[in-house]
């Protein structure tokens, strides 16, 4: 006769296995004859299920805050302006999709304001309207903040 303990816990699923009355569970062997093979039968009729008594793993709070990273898109801050789905038409007329990207330019522009050059990623377009109605008024139309940048 073998006994096996029923208040084992397993790790990997988080679900454990406990009989209220008794810790032990007898299995039996049924065999009716010397040359039949026995089979083994267990009696879990008495085993709960329970989420409440097993040690799951606790959630980990983490101490360490990971900079976060920006996200180059092809945005223009300024103007909104953003890439565009066109057809490529073939002599046959086969349509292929492509995209048109905006014109974004690296661009180091003085902030009269801010009395300091300003690094900026901006499209030619928006290089325009700097130009024709100055940094400070673009950027407050647009709502950024220079003096972050």
């Amino acid at each position: 006769m073998a006994l096996i303990t029923a208040s084992a816990t397993v790790q990997a699923s988080a679900i454990c296995f406990f009989k209220p009355q008794s810790s032990l569970i007898t299995l039996k062997s049924n065999s009716k004859s010397g040359s039949e093979l026995g089979f083994v039968t267990s009696q879990l009729s008495g085993l709960n299920i329970s989420y409440d008594q097993c040690s799951l793993p606790k959630k980990i709070s983490s101490t360490i805050k990971l900079p976060i990273q920006p996200i180059a898109r092809r945005i223009c801050p300024f103007t909104g302006k953003k890439s565009n789905r066109k057809n490529l038409v073939s002599h046959s007329n086969h349509k292929t999709k492509k995209l048109q990207f905006v014109n974004l330019q690296y661009k180091r522009l003085w902030w009269e304001a801010g009395k300091r050059y300003v690094n900026l990623r901006l499209s030619t377009k928006a290089l325009k309207t700097i130009e024709k109605n100055g940094l400070d008024a673009v950027a407050k139309k647009a709502g950024i903040d220079l003096s972050k940048k």
